[in-house]
């Protein structure tokens, strides 16, 4: 059995930081694509090892498509109360490692399809059940495809892709806490730079810090604008939801709720914000702070960390920092570059912190010795 020792490692970060996994808990692995099993064996050994109970779960892209082009409500609804939902609840843990080799294989699922799978499966097991009840992690994995989206060699992406994913998260959560102290001190934030202009209120929301506990890899500061409180016009980088490619978002926002849209694909971007009423609004907001990520790659496990942005993403808002916005869709839409200015004073000048007391967050900081 061949385990390499960049997986041995991840394993052992995935287990024992993130999921913080304890003797006598059961844990899910779910593979989605058969590239990735050697980290499920690393898992697998590890969770055994810890004396845990692994249940794992192999999918294929393929038939994962062919079961959303062709389900209805009664089908994911019934696939949730038989298998999925009852097995979520029975777990301590989860790890979700998205190993398919095509990003685009869910792209000509339709409207009506997407919005089913999205409320009668997405939303019970993973939005109500896996977020807000079990240590959860998700991840991808390293792939020649994959480093073609990130547009490097397949070995220089995957020397990469380590190196982000097992970044020191103890340095970055010290070098977090005089960003979230601010920020619980600060009323109004507003982002301005190239089609971007646009202010909101985080007055009495939460923050929350994230260091390698949720995604791999990770770097995020998030919370949530109060409701109502955004305003203005804001583009983004280019972006994958729903097995579409949007190389650019650009969207009007009045009193929180999107009253005009421009993106490299208008009918799809339509059809994603008539989702539901809470598919306009927005349910949260973040930072990005992994300074070994520097450009977008398609995924968004990534790119919602490039150092230098931030998210104002569509849709659902999560239960540990709520705005109050319910809804089928969550679109981590990511803006990089902006200037940043906390009640008036700038704070970061395009993507490198002005502030002193915030500079510890700088690439240069972080990667230092």
């Amino acid at each position: 059995m061949m385990i390499s020792h960049e997986d041995d490692a991840l394993a052992r970060a995935l287990l024992t930081h993130s999921t913080e996994l304890q003797p006598g808990e059961s844990i899910l692995i779910q593979l989605i694509g058969f590239n990735g099993i050697g980290l499920v064996r690393a898992l697998v050994r590890g969770a055994r090892e810890i004396g845990a109970h692994p249940f794992v779960k192999i999918e294929d892209p393929e038939v994962n498509r062919l079961m959303l082009e062709l389900g209805d409500e009664a089908y994911w609804r019934w696939q949730t109360e038989a298998d999925q939902l009852p097995l979520m609840k029975n777990m301590d843990a989860f790890i979700g490692i998205r190993g398919a080799e095509n990003i685009y294989e869910t792209s000509d699922a339709g409207k009506e399809a997407n919005e089913a799978y999205l409320r009668e499966f997405v939303q019970p097991v993973h939005f109500d059940e896996r977020v807000n009840r079990t240590r959860w992690t998700v991840l991808r994995y390293p792939s020649a495809a994959f480093a073609m989206n990130a547009k490097m060699p397949t070995e220089r992406f995957r020397r990469f892709y380590y190196d982000a994913c097992l970044f020191d998260y103890g340095r970055l959560e010290e070098a977090m806490k005089p960003l979230e102290d601010r920020l619980r001190r600060t009323d109004e934030i507003r982002l301005k730079g190239e089609g971007t202009d646009i202010s909101f209120s985080v007055k009495g929301q939460e923050w929350v810090p994230c260091f390698g506990k949720r995604n791999i890899p990770d770097g995020e500061l998030f919370s949530a604008p109060v409701l109502e409180s955004v305003n203005g016009v804001i583009r983004y980088a280019p972006s994958v939801y729903q097995g579409k490619p949007f190389e650019f978002v650009a969207l009007e926002v009045k009193n929180g709720v999107v009253v005009g849209f421009d993106s490299s694909d208008n009918r799809s971007l339509e059809q994603i914000l008539d989702t539901d009423e809470g598919a306009r609004r927005f349910g949260e907001f973040s930072f990005g702070l992994n300074p070994v990520i520097t450009a977008p790659m398609y995924d968004i496990l990534f790119d919602e960390k490039i150092y230098g942005s931030n998210h104002l993403t569509l849709g659902n808002d999560y239960e540990i920092a709520p705005n109050g916005n319910k809804s089928n869709i969550h679109w981590d839409l990511v803006c990089i570059g902006a200037d940043v200015f906390f009640d008036g004073v700038m704070v970061r000048q395009g993507r490198l912190f002005t502030d002193p007391g915030l500079a510890g967050l700088n690439p240069d900081a972080l990667l230092a010795g």
